[in-house]
């Protein structure tokens, strides 16, 4: 990784991604649906100074290569995590931070790969619809991808965007970010992502766990509700659980609109709740 302050581009392993260098472990960042590794630059602002920090491009976005299998698994999407760790030469652990969609990937890989996490941050998780591989798709994931094909990028990113922050007419400079991130998906790399997560079983890998593991949610998030993070907690196992956290006044897209609060639980321990 590239030193300095500032997130650096870079490419690896076939996936694009930003990265800040530092000492002690990194942090690794998977991001949701309809964004990219450029939605933590405003958490990565409130770390730790020094805080080596690794952001994916998660594989059909932002020029990262896609994956092969049309329907893949949160598990293939963790295997080229893999790859680009290795490729960096991640071998120590991490702590590796899920947002939405993201939270299926990261808790696939921390499931196979338990001494490479050493502890596992679920950021507004989206918990997977369940079905089976190859399909049929449910109504919500269908309807996704037919009013991208409706509308095209640019005009869903609009009608979607605004709905991930809480009150977005009172953060203008964070809802542009989030529909300009959400503008700029490719409706393929989107459609496999989409796929994932109708197949996702979040609650499947988070009961697997060997690790330590915490849930934050924005209080006001109606993409991934606190009932569906309270959900994810309790599927965590005992000796794993860390506390969840509900932040006042946000939304879903939690690593923008309250980069602060979630930096503050990144730099706290883990206490398990019992």
């Amino acid at each position: 990784m590239t030193g300095g302050a500032e997130m650096i581009p870079a490419r690896a392993a076939g996936l694009t991604l930003l990265s800040r260098a530092g000492s002690g472990p990194a942090l690794v960042a998977l991001h949701g649906i309809g964004s990219n590794a450029a939605s933590f630059a405003p958490l990565v602002a409130h770390l730790p100074p020094g805080t080596p920090v690794i952001a994916w491009n998660a594989p059909g976005y932002g020029g990262s290569q896609p994956l092969d299998a049309a329907w893949p698994t949160a598990a293939d999407y963790a295997a080229r995590l893999a790859d680009l760790l290795d490729a960096l030469g991640q071998a120590g652990p991490v702590t590796l931070l899920g947002h939405s969609l993201g939270c299926l990937v990261a808790a696939a890989f921390a499931r196979r790969h338990p001494g490479r996490v050493a502890r596992l941050v679920l950021a507004s998780p989206a918990l997977g619809h369940g079905a089976p591989v190859g399909g049929p798709l449910g109504a919500a994931a269908q309807a996704r991808l037919d009013d991208l094909a409706r509308l095209g990028p640019d005009a869903f990113a609009a009608a979607r965007a605004p709905r991930l922050l809480y009150k977005p007419e009172t953060c203008p400079e964070t809802a542009a970010a989030v529909t300009a991130a959400m503008a700029a998906i490719d409706p393929a790399g989107y459609a496999q992502a989409v796929r994932m997560l109708a197949s996702g079983r979040l609650a499947d890998d988070l009961a697997g766990l060997a690790t330590p593991a915490e849930v934050i949610v924005g209080a006001e998030d109606i993409i991934t509700p606190p009932d569906a993070a309270r959900r994810a907690h309790a599927a965590l196992p005992d000796a794993c659980r860390g506390p969840l956290t509900l932040v006042p006044g946000c939304g879903h897209a939690l690593p923008q609109q309250a980069p602060e609060a979630l930096a503050r639980r990144l730099a706290a321990d883990i206490a398990p709740a019992h």
